[in-house]
């Protein structure tokens, strides 16, 4: 996906166990063809990167992060919380993630970004899944700002559709605009990150879930 803004090429892969968020993801990104989805385990997925939906203190203890936890060793887990210490002073803000090298050839790094402050909470009437998934990319960018060409893959799964109790749809609908917005926005910083999305989406999250299932994503704007 070439991006004005000088982003480098990524291949991303959406994968998820869960058939009702990759029919999702279907129609959700329909006019984005160059995304591949999948149904099945994101441990199957050969990238750079898998992004695995965590908490603000990085306790790998639930969910996709506690299968990615035991598929890679306790050690990811510390790795990921010196990253947040080092980083953000020990609690990652939703919307913020940090990358870490995961200690495997596949992948060769794991992006965490929370989906919620505490392990096992409700967020189906937040936008923190579209924050979560933008924070992704954000990483992504910044590790290869750092490095370049370090990550030109990355794998997520279905961000709080599971733990998170976020409807597929919902979950679908604001992946893309997560996915959208940090393409056609150059972020900064996660401060300025967060600030567009709820600039972007200040009225979405007043709404039920009846209607916010049927509310479309921002319409894409090129500077």
């Amino acid at each position: 996906m070439p991006l004005e803004t000088g982003k480098p090429l990524l291949k991303v892969v959406l994968t998820d166990v869960n058939a009702k968020v990759v029919q999702a993801w279907q129609a959700a990104f329909a006019d984005t063809p160059e995304v591949e989805i999948h149904e099945g385990s994101i441990l199957t997925r050969r990238v750079d990167a898998w992004v695995s939906p965590t908490n603000s203190r990085g306790l790998m203890d639930g969910g996709v992060d506690a299968v990615i936890k035991r598929h890679l060793g306790a050690g990811i887990q510390l790795r990921v919380q010196r990253a947040i210490r080092d980083q953000f002073g020990g609690s990652l803000p939703v919307g913020s993630a940090v990358c870490v090298p995961s200690g495997a050839t596949n992948p060769k790094f794991l992006i965490s970004t929370p989906t919620m402050e505490q392990s096992a909470q409700n967020v189906s009437e937040t936008l923190n899944v579209a924050l979560a998934c933008a924070a992704a990319f954000q990483a992504v960018h910044v590790r290869n700002a750092e490095s370049p060409g370090s990550i030109r893959s990355v794998a997520l799964v279905g961000l709080g559709a599971a733990t998170g109790r976020v409807p597929a749809r919902v979950c679908a609908n604001l992946m893309w605009t997560g996915y959208t917005l940090f393409n056609d926005h150059h972020f900064t910083d996660y401060d300025e990150l967060r600030q567009t999305i709820h600039a972007q989406l200040h009225d979405i999250d007043s709404q039920p879930e009846d209607v916010r299932v049927r509310i479309e994503p921002p319409t894409r704007t090129r500077g």
